[in-house]
């Protein structure tokens, strides 16, 4: 059994015991006290598509608050949400990505909440979403975004679940491994890629698998690079690929001033 295939077994039995204590319809009613959402991929593509100049191009980021990983386990001990979302704003990040898995990322639904209160940023429910009563609960926390992993669901799931998050005016950031999984998220109405440099399979990471993706998509779509992505350098060499919005985590929240940080790392 691959990582993802735990992950996805104790999300199965988290869901089902969530849903017998919310309704849709509950849940729907809660969000209706939420601000409207946020663009988030208007958010990336107005920071991507600014001319900065060959010495300086601008990127869009997606700064993630992320308390640890199963790979890592914990990578911030003074976590605090609403200090890393004021930091990352103002940094420069363009959105926020927020974890939410409570038993392999140590997330919460209240981290989103309290970071999303804290600063004007688009924000993404970072989770591995396999029913489309859980985009309702997203949006009842105040999500902007989901995130749909092709790994994780086949062609029905995902379509259904993107569909929930449209018809509530979310934006959805489809993650594929490699081209297969690209093509299947081509056949969804969502033109805004992440491309997980690193497998869920077994954590390896390799940026060619944004390098070989990147290319293989129509005009239109916004490419996100994710994980590994540490420096400045890691950032450039992405742009010569035509690769201007990535999503960062954990480099960051080990900086001692994330501020500082996103700043330098963005430009």
């Amino acid at each position: 059994m691959t990582i993802l295939d735990r992950i996805l077994a104790t999300k199965r039995e988290e869901v089902a015991a969530r849903r017998a204590a919310h309704s849709v319809g509950d849940l729907d009613a809660l969000a209706q006290s939420q601000t409207a959402p946020r663009g988030f991929k208007a958010a990336l593509d107005a920071i991507a598509r600014q001319d900065g100049g060959v010495n300086s191009p601008r990127y869009a980021l997606i700064a993630e608050i992320k308390k640890a990983s199963p790979s890592k386990g914990l990578i911030r001990a003074d976590f605090d949400p609403p200090a890393h979302a004021r930091a990352y704003a103002e940094g420069g990040a363009a959105c926020l990505s927020i974890l939410t898995d409570r038993e392999y990322f140590q997330g919460h639904e209240d981290y989103l909440i309290a970071a999303r209160a804290a600063c004007d940023l688009p924000v993404i429910r970072k989770d591995f979403l396999i029913d489309p009563w859980q985009v309702a609960e997203a949006r009842a926390i105040g999500a902007d975004a989901i995130l749909i992993i092709m790994a994780a669901l086949d062609d029905v799931a995902a379509a259904e679940i993107e569909a929930a998050a449209m018809e509530r005016g979310m934006d959805v950031l489809v993650e594929v491994h490699d081209a297969h999984e690209l093509e299947r998220a081509l056949a969804l109405r969502s033109r805004l890629i992440g491309v997980n440099n690193r497998d869920l399979r077994d954590f390896s990471v390799s940026f060619d698998r944004t390098y070989e993706l990147v290319g293989r998509a129509p005009a239109g779509c916004t490419f996100v690079a994710e994980s590994g992505l540490n420096t400045r350098a890691d950032l450039d060499a992405m742009a010569e690929h035509d690769v201007r919005c990535f999503l960062i985590g954990e480099s960051l929240m080990r900086q001692p001033d994330v501020a500082a940080a996103t700043r330098a790392l963005v430009g």
